[in-house]
Order: structure tokens, then C-alpha cells, then sequence
């Protein structure tokens, strides 16, 4: 992958956080379901409106999509998939925990990825066949081999469950709470698949795959992950579910989310 398109990205993604750092403040509250839906929906485009011009300058050959719970098959050739404010719920309510990604997908495979946390200032990169890094450092999964230790994590990737998804959403969480050490359920999504790339977290799974998650996926790739569909095939941006995790907890992870 070319340093340069990456670089570029990179540049386009911190000035998309400079511009959102000017919307969040620590001291934001929410009076109710509309004012709320207002400022998510400002925040993305706020975001978009500053990213879309400069990648469109990087790679003007690429296509463009920025619904960040779009799902399905994706057509051939390059397309930038954006997630414009990944945890933009905690954002508009003064939490730090939100980040801006950005991938590049090729012929329905990620080859490029940056993840960018602005209140900690952590740029999480990836790019196909050269490894993942954090601030230039690069990355490894976890070491850990028995889920007894683990930190596993999951979370809502979009609203509008269906009472089924819901179910078994909690009945995988009771089945993980019971042999992992700890879980996070929380969003971003895309947050824990860089955490699980770091080897600060050991697996994260998803009922609910958005393709959006592809730049995560990519990260935890890099690092050495392995990330598959629930039944252990390779994960595709068509997948419905999956798990990201450290070659040594995947299997057991795997026997818990399907036993």
C-alpha cells in the first residue's frame, strides 16, 4: 500500500478530529430523543463534510459510503467506508470514549485503515500485508490462551434490534460472562477491535455486522488476529456476525458464542 495514500488519510482523519474536538465538550447533556438525534446527526456531518473532500482528493477514483450501519455485499472496485463519529452517542453526552474511521476497501477486502480516538489523541493504522500501529508503534494481539483471563467485549453496532437478535445477544453475553474474565459491552465498536489489535482487549464478537466495521477488522488482521464469521469462516463485509481475537482465545471464544 502506498505511504503516501496513507499518510494523506491520516492527515484528512486528524483534521476531521480537530474540527469534531470544537463540537464535544465534557460538559454536554441531552434534554431528550430530539435534541439528541440534532447533534448525532450534526456530528456526522460535520465529520463528512470535511472528510469527504479531502479523500476525494487522495483517491478521486474511489467511491464513497458513510452509513455507518449500511450491511450487505459491497460492488466491486475501491470505495472509502466511512464511520463518521464511531460512539457518537457517548460524544454528544460528554464521554471520551467516540473515534473517526476510515477504510479503504478493495474489491470487498479492507487494505487500509485508520482509526482515530481525538480526545486521546491514539491513531490507530493499518494497511494490507504491513502491519498495524498506534501512534507509529506497531501492534500485537494478545499472548493469552485461556479464556479464564480474558477481556471480551461486544456491543450494540446498530439500533432497532428485532426481539430474536436480542435475545440471543444476551444469551451469548450470560455464556461469555460465565468464561471470560470480564466483559465490556459498550460502543464504539470499532473502539474494541483497535483495543483487541492493541492486546489491551482479547476478543470482541458481533450478532450484527456493519460493514463500517471493516476498518477494526483490519487492525485486528494486522496485529495478528484472526477474524471469522460465528462459524469459524472467513469474515467478509457481508458477514452477519463475527469474532476478532487473539489466536489463542478464538477457539474456545468460538465453542462459547455457538455452544
Amino acid at each position: 500500500m502506498n505511504q503516501k495514500l496513507l499518510a494523506a488519510t491520516v492527515a484528512a482523519v486528524r483534521h476531521a478530529g480537530a474540527r469534531m474536538m470544537t463540537r464535544y465538550s465534557t460538559e454536554s447533556r441531552q434534554s431528550g430523543l430530539p435534541e439528541l438525534l440534532a447533534n448525532l446527526q450534526a456530528n456526522d456531518a460535520a465529520v463528512v463534510d470535511t472528510l469527504r473532500p479531502a479523500l476525494t482528493e487522495v483517491l478521486p477514483s474511489a467511491g464513497w459510503l458513510n452509513d455507518e450501519h449500511g450491511s450487505g455485499p459491497m460492488a466491486a472496485g475501491e470505495w472509502w467506508l466511512i464511520d463518521p463519529v464511531g460512539g457518537n452517542v457517548n460524544a454528544v453526552h460528554g464521554m471520551p470514549d467516540w473515534n473517526i474511521g476510515v477504510s479503504l476497501v478493495r474489491d470487498g477486502r479492507p487494505v487500509l485503515a485508520v482509526v482515530y480516538s481525538p480526545v486521546l489523541d491514539e491513531m490507530f493504522t493499518a494497511t494490507e500485508g504491513g502491519g498495524a500501529f498506534l501512534n507509529g508503534v506497531r501492534l500485537q494481539v494478545s499472548a493469552k490462551t485461556s479464556l479464564d483471563g480474558a477481556l471480551a467485549g461486544t456491543g450494540q453496532a446498530k439500533p432497532g434490534h428485532d426481539p430474536d437478535l436480542a435475545k440471543r445477544m444476551g444469551a451469548a453475553l450470560t455464556a461469555m460472562l460465565n468464561s471470560a474474565l470480564c466483559v465490556q459491552v459498550s460502543v464504539p465498536v470499532t473502539g474494541q477491535l483497535a483495543q483487541v489489535a492493541a492486546g489491551r482487549m482479547d476478543l470482541h464478537w458481533q450478532f450484527d455486522n456493519v460493514r463500517s466495521h471493516a476498518a477494526g477488522v483490519l487492525l485486528v488482521q494486522e496485529a495478528g488476529g484472526l477474524v471469522t464469521d460465528i462459524d469459524g469462516k472467513p469474515w467478509e463485509p457481508a458477514t452477519k456476525s463475527y469474532l476478532a481475537a487473539a489466536p489463542g482465545v478464538h477457539a474456545a471464544a468460538l465453542d462459547v458464542l455457538t455452544g
